[in-house]
């Protein structure tokens, strides 16, 4: 009894923290700091943050404006800043270094001295040895042979500030930024302890620049795989190829039932703030009421996301590209649990909360990956082998539509063509199964559309001076063999087209109302015969592989020519049939 009523009372400090934490997180930016400096205990209201939160929460607000947080920060929190901004794969980023070291200096100076000197003396030593060039006077050498740029402290040890020529990028203010920074670091250093001061300096001089480097890289990969933040070619293997049978062998994730509360501080909020996309994950995560589970399964997540940045190599530092992650992460989740119950079977969000609590979120989101992944690897696999790619055209060919469609499934990590449809860019990630089956019925079309062509032997040249695609060809050899021209595939005058439009677009009872002329039953006809004398297919096989397709095609005649007199065609605006500009 004692012992559950001292773990109760130690759980209030952490579960008001948390409440904190969480208002924190929910509150403008402007007001966010405020209210951590005017909290009872700021320092302890900060450490409690976990380091990824702290890390968004200063760039949210700025970060010069967040030096009275920074100085508020643990160490810990000091050095995931460092080890997420310093470094670009296995280099590290000199100027970021610079910039970084000034801010967490100007933020606390003399925590800053203590901190470095106590657990990161390699790491500075290897930037002063980047940055500094140190040369000792001897006693009878007179300073003036030392040469020009050189300062001291205690006329011994003489300091030169070192250029880099071989960076494109350095320019005057970043100079001007790391010598304030580097003259003031060292007079607080050498004021705190002049021995040391002068230590460091001459070790600074005779390191071996790679092997503190590559010292610096193994730490902070240990420090950062704890957060997801695995090396790039350990991260890499998220997009590795998953099938549902595979899962089973991998095994069972365990789940710690009944855990302590205090777990919720490894909890990043920032990343569980994002998951508010409506999708069979999201579902799932509120029909789970156990909280120590849920708090796991959010960790699980976060973890992901981590390893999702890394793979995807991007600087993640505020809230809309981190929300990008998470959408991606939760799409391929969803995408995932749809899979792993069957293709024609319906997923409840009971079933989709049991599947991530038996199985890994990652396995799970490699489950759903792998299905974008084969199609691309089947559109790959065909286009080298199409009769359009065989004829020298390019994928413009394909139209507007379906290049998008096609364009984003053989980029090298596929995305669903949108086209502003659902969000603000031309292209996202895929999100749901629907969007897989889109993207594979636009493929199928594709692919039928160019067997036809294979079998309709057609002659021609590509040319840059006109813009072919799989609709004018199509159309324009239909109309030529209508109007009685040659085979090939050329140009129709302004007035063989208008003689074409005549027969081609008429007035039904239907559209009398509107003035909108349609494509009669006997053209379509028409069309289908000579597809089908073109090709050899029968006009049951043509429908059956094209039906659709080629309905869209006529609607697409009808929707652009279908209210246009015929006096009123003009050359330059017509794409679907190839004609003869004026010269």
């Amino acid at each position: 009894m004692n012992k559950n009523t001292q773990n109760k009372k130690s759980m209030k400090p952490a579960q008001s923290l948390s409440v904190q934490r969480k208002e924190i997180l929910s509150l403008p930016t402007d007001r966010a700091l405020d209210y951590i400096l005017d909290a009872p205990h700021p320092s302890a209201l900060v450490h409690s943050f976990p380091e990824e939160d702290l890390y968004f929460l200063a760039h949210d607000i700025g970060l010069e404006d967040s030096l009275p947080l920074l100085s508020l920060a643990s160490g810990k929190q000091w050095e995931y800043m460092l080890d997420i901004e310093v470094w670009e794969k296995d280099r590290i980023k000199i100027r970021s270094v610079t910039k970084w070291l000034d801010l967490l200096f100007r933020a606390d100076p003399n925590r800053f001295i203590k901190r470095f000197l106590d657990k990161k003396l390699e790491f500075i030593e290897f930037y002063l040895f980047k940055n500094i060039e140190v040369i000792i006077r001897e006693h009878d050498q007179d300073p003036s042979d030392l040469g020009q740029g050189l300062f001291t402290l205690d006329d011994t040890l003489y300091i030169r500030f070192i250029d880099y020529p071989f960076e494109a990028e350095s320019d005057d203010k970043f100079q001007e930024i790391r010598n304030k920074f580097l003259t003031n670091f060292m007079h607080r250093l050498a004021a705190y302890d002049f021995i040391t001061y002068q230590k460091v300096l001459l070790e600074s001089s005779s390191i071996i620049p790679a092997e503190s480097e590559e010292e610096a890289y193994r730490l902070r990969n240990v420090r950062l795989a704890e957060k997801g933040f695995l090396p790039f070619d350990e991260a890499i293997g998220i997009y590795q190829p998953f099938r549902p049978q595979d899962i089973e062998r991998a095994g069972k994730k365990y789940i710690l039932v009944g855990s302590d509360p205090n777990a919720a501080f490894l909890v990043p909020v920032y990343t569980i703030r994002m998951l508010q996309e409506d999708n069979l994950f999201t579902d799932a995560l509120q029909t789970i009421k156990a909280e120590d589970v849920l708090l796991q399964i959010q960790a699980e997540f976060a973890g992901l996301a981590n390893q999702i940045i890394v793979a995807d190599q991007k600087n993640i530092r505020n809230r809309d590209e981190l929300r990008n992650v998470v959408k991606k992460a939760c799409g391929y989740i969803s995408i995932g649990l749809e899979r792993l119950t069957g293709a024609n079977k319906a997923l409840n969000a009971n079933q989709s909360a049991a599947l991530i609590q038996k199985y890994m979120l990652s396995h799970i989101f490699r489950v759903g990956y792998s299905l974008c992944i084969e199609l691309k690897w089947r559109a790959e696999k065909w286009r080298s082998k199409s009769w359009f790619a065989k004829n020298g055209l390019s994928l413009s060919f394909w139209d507007e539509e379906w290049l998008g469609v096609f364009g984003g499934l053989l980029i090298k990590k596929p995305l669903f063509y949108d086209n502003y449809k659902t969000t603000s860019s031309l292209y996202r990630e895929f999100s749901s199964i629907e969007d897989i089956r889109k993207a594979e019925k636009v493929l199928n079309e594709i692919i039928a559309f160019d067997d036809l062509f294979s079998l309709m032997t057609i002659k021609f040249e590509v040319s840059g001076d006109r813009a072919i695609t799989y609709k004018n060809l199509i159309l324009t050899l239909w109309a030529r063999h209508y109007l009685g021209l040659s085979e090939e595939l050329a140009p129709l005058s302004l007035d063989e087209l208008k003689t074409f439009f005549d027969d081609l677009l008429i007035i039904s009872q239907e559209s009398k109302k509107d003035k909108q002329r349609k494509t009669g039953i006997s053209m379509k006809e028409s069309f289908l015969n000579w597809v089908s004398e073109k090709s050899g297919l029968n006009i049951y096989e043509i429908t059956q592989r094209l039906g659709q397709t080629l309905e869209n095609l006529f609607n697409d005649i009808e929707s652009e020519y279908g209210a246009v007199a015929k006096k009123d065609l003009d050359p330059k605006y017509i794409y679907l049939f190839l004609v003869k500009q004026d010269a």
